[in-house]
């Protein structure tokens, strides 16, 4: 595991846990994909019910306030494929 992707999961897994129905999977650049489930945050790449695309710099700043995850869709650095609905509720747990 990358240590870039360890970083994600360790930030994720406790904001994941309990929080999310389903599965949705983070494509963080060229570092690796995390899944989130209910079970928490993990390395991995699987089907998901949504897939949010991002940097790594897109990613810090929406988990540190400074980027809002709306504002990055509609500005074309966040791409999300899949069910919407899933992906607004995995952006509220990444603000969180």
């Amino acid at each position: 595991m990358s240590a870039v992707i360890e970083n994600f999961v360790e930030t994720l897994h406790p904001k994941a846990k309990g929080q999310i129905k389903g599965t949705a999977k983070l494509q963080i650049g060229i570092h690796g994909t995390i899944m989130l489930s209910e079970t928490g945050a993990y390395e991995g790449d699987e089907l998901a019910d949504v897939t949010l695309m991002a940097s790594e710099d897109t990613f810090r700043a929406i988990l540190d306030g400074s980027q809002n995850p709306v504002m990055a869709f509609m500005s074309g650095k966040l791409k999300v494929d899949g069910n919407t609905t899933r992906a607004l509720k995995v952006s509220s747990i990444l603000t969180a």
